[in-house]
């Protein structure tokens, strides 16, 4: 088992390459920048369907207005998406792929975007009315060749120079105006072609022919097979520390929507909800707890095994585990790149998502119809998006007993082996150590190495505030803590927060989410990178070394015991932003 870990590990770079895409990045970034919009479209979905499962109906007027909100929010998250996706990938290219003193208008490439979506999407009738039917989750693979083209297309053009160049005596604001009237064009035209050659040889929006096209690859996706691959890769790649969701999710995020519409509009008209491929199944079934549907792991750890590290790390895990946040237990048991959790931590995952369709396919649990936050705790997540069907919690009480045979054999074996090295440790340190907690890092985890000041003397303290926070003593220290959805990061800001309070140190944190921090970056003097996006560290360096912000980037094990502890917490920060150069902690 450690020869294929250590396989595995050889090609993390490979991995993490191609969770660095600018294109996949540009998806997944996209979408986090739409998802208010999903979320909230979802409460008022909920709130006009859910009556229904119960027998009881909204007043006519009420449920008109209640999917009305919805229609225009969620009816239109594909061109919503299209834009977002083009901005952050013409974000993506001006900081990596733009010759210096050349950029892209991320304003101008939103609305070449949106015209261009609009043109492959939308189809307008004889009488002057429109078949918007497409600018929905429906148009998702069309919102992604808009905003790819109309990027790229710009990007050329502002190479090259392709553009009406102005007199000097006319003021700028005008000069730009004129300035992407060609990329525009060209994008827009690009898009119209394609619609073009669509209707003229399909005869169908080019919307329709992606989806036809693709047919096979999201059957093929949908199919037992396809749906254990995917949730096999993507506790793969968090295993040897590469964020799975990150560099799988995207390939699929348009049937994963796509097909959560589907449910809902069969089971409106009376139909069974089939499809098992959607965003929440992942998310509470084949992620239940969180990557390696980890869920009961906690509680494994508490209230079965003997060995201090387990127990003390079930205890401070259980929770944030229970809504998906689930690092904590990653990297304190720790579970990556541990031997004795990869079979567990790949399996899991895998049989929770078999279980799940074969309930859909034979015993008629509905497809998950809404689109919930992905940190709803999962058994409830699971309740509520099939419609509150009794065989979902039948479901649900299954996977957490198969979920839990799964890991138990394989956390008895390692708490034998933590236990036998806690024995010996406190047989070496004497008996006055006996009730001592010790944390044994497995093997390949780096122990904490933290540049710290300590922040509990007065003169310490006096030390900082002149040192490390502004002049204006109305103008504190600024942390912004980043990780891949603003879960795990919330913990370090939090305790960051709790620490500057206890020891009066001038400083605020925030979480935050890669991918959706550029236009908050120049607020902060400090930015803490989570383990999940390390990997990043290269890429965001970049901009922070413009901005004159401070970059630290941790390990796993080091990052969790930091939020647990707020003085510590705030002692390595400022430790590091009295430091010269970035420590490569």
């Amino acid at each position: 088992m450690n020869g294929i870990i250590k396989a595995i590990e050889k090609h993390q770079s490979t991995f993490e390459k191609i969770s660095r895409n600018i294109y996949l990045q540009a998806i997944k970034d996209g979408f986090l920048a739409a998802m208010p919009v999903i979320l909230f479209s979802s409460i008022f979905l909920l709130c006009a369907s859910l009556p229904s499962v119960f027998g009881a109906e909204l007043p006519a007027g009420l449920n008109e207005w209640l999917n009305k909100i919805y229609n225009f929010t969620m009816g239109v998250v594909g061109m919503l998406v299209s834009a977002t996706t083009a901005r952050c990938l013409a974000g993506s290219m001006n900081r990596s792929k733009m010759p210096a003193g050349k950029a892209i208008s991320e304003v101008s490439v939103m609305i070449a975007a949106i015209s261009g979506f609009l043109l492959l999407a939308v189809t307008q009738q004889k009488d002057g009315s429109f078949v918007t039917a497409n600018m929905g989750t429906n148009g998702i693979l069309s919102a992604f060749v808009s905003a790819f083209l109309t990027v790229n297309v710009y990007r050329f053009c502002v190479i090259k120079d392709i553009t009406i160049h102005m007199p000097k005596e006319v003021p700028g604001t005008i000069s730009q105006n004129f300035r992407d009237i060609f990329a525009y064009s060209f994008s827009v035209l690009g898009c119209a072609l394609i619609d073009f050659l669509s209707r003229q040889f399909v005869q169908v929006p080019f919307a329709q022919v992606i989806a036809k096209l693709f047919q096979p690859l999201f059957n093929g996706a949908e199919s037992y097979l396809g749906m254990a691959f995917i949730w096999f890769l993507i506790p793969l790649f968090w295993f040897v520390g590469v964020h799975g969701p990150s560099v799988v999710k995207p390939a699929i995020e348009a049937p994963l929507f796509g097909n959560t519409t589907l449910n809902l509009a069969a089971f409106k008209a009376g139909n069974h909800p089939t499809h098992a491929l959607t965003e929440n199944f992942g998310n509470f079934v084949g992620e239940l707890g969180g990557t390696g549907a980890t869920f009961v792991v906690p509680f494994i750890f508490m209230l079965a095994m003997r060995s201090k590290q387990l127990r003390a790390v079930g205890k401070a895990s259980f929770l944030p585990v229970m809504f998906a946040v689930n690092e904590p237990l990653l990297f304190a048991a720790p579970m990556i790149l541990n031997p004795y959790m990869f079979v567990p931590f790949l399996l899991a995952p895998v049989v929770n998502v078999l279980i799940g369709k074969a309930f859909i396919q034979f015993l008629g649990m509905n497809g998950f119809m809404y689109v919930l936050p992905w940190a709803t705790p999962g058994p409830i997540g699971t309740f509520l998006a099939t419609g509150f069907q009794p065989i979902s919690l039948v479901f649900v009480v299954l996977l957490l007993a198969v979920d839990t045979l799964i890991y138990f054999p394989f956390i008895r074996a390692y708490d034998k082996e933590l236990c036998d090295q806690e024995a010996a440790k406190l047989a070496a340190e004497g008996a006055d150590q006996a009730d001592v907690i010790e944390t044994v890092p497995a093997e390949g985890t780096p122990a904490m190495a933290t540049a710290s000041v300590n922040v509990e003397t007065p003169a310490a303290q006096e030390t900082i505030a002149n040192d490390v926070t502004s002049k204006d003593p109305d103008d504190p220290t600024k942390v912004l803590v980043l990780c891949a959805g603003a879960g795990t990061s919330e913990l370090l800001a939090n305790a960051l927060k709790k620490g500057a309070e206890e020891y009066n140190v001038n400083l605020t944190a925030r979480a935050g989410a890669y991918g959706s921090h550029y236009d908050i970056l120049p607020n902060f003097d400090v930015v803490v990178l989570a383990p999940q996006v390390k990997m990043y560290y290269d890429d965001i360096k970049k901009d922070t070394d413009k901005f004159g912000i401070k970059l630290i980037k941790t390990q796993g094990k080091q990052y969790i015991d930091l939020t647990r502890a707020p003085k510590e917490a705030l002692e390595f920060v400022m430790g590091q932003l009295n430091e010269k150069d970035e420590a490569n902690v």
